[in-house]
């Protein structure tokens, strides 16, 4: 009877403390991270359209798919469930995709397929000339290209300023450790399901909707000056 009531005694101070500790630690830890870092700045605006969408203010996911839309509904569908339907109630938040003009028909099309009797208030379709997608495009840091189509796999974030995010060090841990070289991450791949859920959902969009958040609060403070704090206060 004492070593059960030892034991339930141990399992009650853990299930106490594991809480506690984990609601320090989110304390101690939340001025601290690391906003997501600005990969290329300038990114050209959308051209003039009939609703008005534009990157300027907004956090925008920007996607490409092409004069063939049908042919990336795979990593349109991705996209829409890992990433939009996760973030569709931030505020300032949206999904643009720059088309083709002849791309209209299909890609409304494939809108109503993803759509799920859901709400795409936020999921924006702006179709252009072949010359400005190239334009936008071009005006990105990416490691892939446009194909024939004008089509990609990938997904680019942009800030409010018209900013580009991503990393700058993608490296993990253990490649970290083992001194490997350094690599970055400029775009997503709504193929790779891991990479959408795992970096861009679960890690990126949140410190960038942080990042914000602190902003609006007034208690942001980016990493180079608080880099410059730290020394001054190592200084002393």
């Amino acid at each position: 009877m004492v070593v059960s009531n030892k034991k339930r005694n141990v399992i009650l101070s853990i299930l106490f403390f594991l809480p506690v500790a984990f609601i320090i630690t989110m304390l101690l830890s939340k001025d601290n991270y690391n906003p997501l870092d600005v990969v290329k700045t300038n990114i050209v605006e959308l051209p003039e359209n009939n609703d008005s969408i534009q990157l300027k203010d907004h956090i925008t996911i920007l996607s490409f798919l092409g004069k063939k839309p049908n042919e990336n509904s795979i990593a349109a569908l991705n996209l829409k469930e890992l990433i939009y339907d996760n973030n569709k109630g931030f505020k300032r938040f949206q999904v643009v995709v720059l088309l083709p003009y002849e791309a209209k028909v299909e890609a409304e099309k494939l809108l109503k397929e993803i759509r799920s009797y859901e709400d795409l208030r936020f999921w924006h379709m702006v179709y252009t000339d072949d010359a400005t997608i190239k334009r936008v495009f071009n005006s990105l840091k990416s490691d892939t290209q446009l194909d024939e189509n004008l089509a990609s796999n990938s997904v680019y974030i942009i800030d409010k300023d018209k900013n580009q995010r991503g990393r700058l060090d993608d490296r993990t841990k253990k490649e970290i450790e083992n001194n490997s070289a350094v690599y970055a991450l400029y775009d997503y791949d709504c193929i790779e399901v891991a990479e959408l859920k795992n970096k861009m959902a679960a890690e990126d969009m949140r410190v960038l909707f942080k990042e914000y958040r602190d902003k609006r609060k007034g208690n942001f403070e980016d990493s180079n000056k608080r880099r410059v704090k730290d020394l001054k206060q190592t200084d002393e």
